[in-house]
């Protein structure tokens, strides 16, 4: 029962859309499906060339019985012809002709009949007939032919029809299965080879977005293979330039754009008119706010911050806790712990993005956590008016925002959700928006359990 079960988990471990298992089912189907075809022609074959010598043999006996019985004398005949009989062959000699043409609907008869004139072409002359007793009701089965001797007396031969036998061929079979078995555990492990490279290029993308530094991937293998490792390393050395060019443009413009903020900051302090001066300031707190959401938005979720278990039970509890702090209502249900591969910083800040939205725009916010066998949901409705399903692809491009909910008095720059996206994706998830129970808006996430 335990062999049972582990050999049923294998199974069901066992991913058919990897290259290698949609290889090994293309060189099963389409071995299988020789082995049929083979099969059925050979079977064909063998059975026209049986038949043909089946018939061959047949009409050498006759023609043998025949010129047997035309050397005896008269008074031997039918004793010779007796002895001679055997098997599906029963020979009689007698004066008169037995045998009475009948319709050709057995083909064998008409073969056997064509065979003996191209054997013995003394017997086209009327000297053959292959049909059926006279006075007895015909049999498919049965066929009584008469030939005639060179004195004009006849041998007539009551024959059995026959079908012939294709013997069985399972050793052909066998060896032929042997042979696909190991062709087929060639092409796998050839495969394998192949795709191995495959695997370290993942490895080394992975890497590259957890760490931020080039991993060489070894430039070797099959020439294609190797093209393609010296094209990926390539890559990685611009997109690593790249980055650490952005990076040093965001700090200079951070520093930059907030510089002057501060000053003007400063400069209203001193004006008289405490209206004005309160108007001022808080156009510069909006134009903080939509500096640093920006900058944010510009570094991604690619940090220092290493990828490594982090509890997303925890975090979202966090999240929760800091808007019930803050007079919201928001609501948590799900289990004890949920564990996944990510940066705690990063997804912190994506669910904080997003129980924001559903707080700010919707009132409340209702989240639930669930698990499966790869993936962790989370699922966060609110009581708001929904995004109708045109604008859902829509809203999450950056600095989209929606006339019905996202304007200048809520504070929102259309980059919450936009963020909370890329976090998403570079964790390997998922995040779409739908329709909640209420009308609302609903978000699904979905993060791996193991990291791809």
């Amino acid at each position: 029962m335990k062999r049972l079960r582990a050999l049923l988990q294998a199974a069901l471990a066992f991913r058919f859309d990897t290259l290698v298992a949609r290889t090994t089912i293309v060189l099963i189907l389409g071995i299988a499906t020789v082995q049929i075809v083979g099969l059925q022609t050979y079977r064909a074959s063998l059975s026209a060339d049986l038949s043909d010598a089946t018939e061959q043999r047949l009409a050498d006996r006759l023609l043998t019985i025949k010129r047997t019985l035309a050397g005896l004398p008269e008074g031997l005949r039918e004793d010779a012809a007796h002895d001679l009989s055997s098997g599906a062959i029963e020979a009689h000699w007698s004066r008169d002709q037995r045998a009475v043409e009948a319709d050709a609907t057995n083909p064998l008869w008409t073969d056997l009949q064509t065979r003996l004139v191209e054997l013995a072409p003394e017997l086209g002359e009327g000297g053959l007939s292959v049909g059926e007793q006279a006075g007895q009701s015909p049999d498919p089965h049965v066929a009584l032919i008469s030939m005639r001797l060179t004195d004009g007396t006849w041998l007539n031969v009551s024959l059995l029809s026959w079908t012939p036998r294709i013997p069985g061929a399972p050793q052909t079979v066998m060896v032929a299965w042997m042979i696909a078995a190991v062709a087929l555990a060639t092409a796998i492990l050839l495969v394998r080879w192949i795709s191995r490279p495959l695997g370290r290029f993942a490895e080394a993308a992975n890497g590259f977005y957890t760490t931020g530094k080039v991993a060489a991937v070894p430039e070797t293998g099959p020439y294609e293979v190797a093209v393609l490792a010296r094209a990926f390393n390539d890559l990685q050395d611009r997109l690593a330039r790249s980055i650490d060019d952005r990076t040093q443009a965001l700090a200079a413009v951070s520093h930059d754009l907030k510089t002057p903020i501060t000053r003007l900051r400063l400069r209203a302090e001193e004006i008289d008119s405490q209206p004005l001066a309160r108007s001022i300031a808080h156009d510069l707190d909006e134009m903080e706010r939509m500096i640093d959401q920006t900058l944010s938005y510009l570094r991604g979720d690619r940090s220092d911050e290493p990828i490594r278990p982090v509890d997303l039970v925890a975090i979202l509890e966090t999240v929760t806790d800091d808007q019930t702090d803050q007079g919201a209502v928001v609501s948590f249900a799900g289990p004890r712990a949920a564990v996944v591969p990510g940066r705690r910083l990063g997804l912190k800040r994506a669910f904080g993005n997003l129980v924001g939205n559903a707080v700010k725009y919707g009132g409340t916010a209702r989240v639930a956590v669930s698990e499966n066998a790869q993936d962790v949901v989370v699922v966060i409705d609110d009581d708001g008016q929904g995004i109708a399903a045109a604008d859902r692809d829509r809203v999450l491009l950056p600095f989209v925002r929606l006339e019905s909910s996202r304007n200048n008095k809520t504070g929102g720059f259309g980059l919450g959700l936009t963020i909370a996206r890329a976090v998403i994706d570079g964790h390997g998830g998922t995040l779409e928006l739908g329709e909640g129970p209420t009308g609302g808006l609903r978000v699904t996430v979905s993060l791996p359990r193991q990291g791809r």
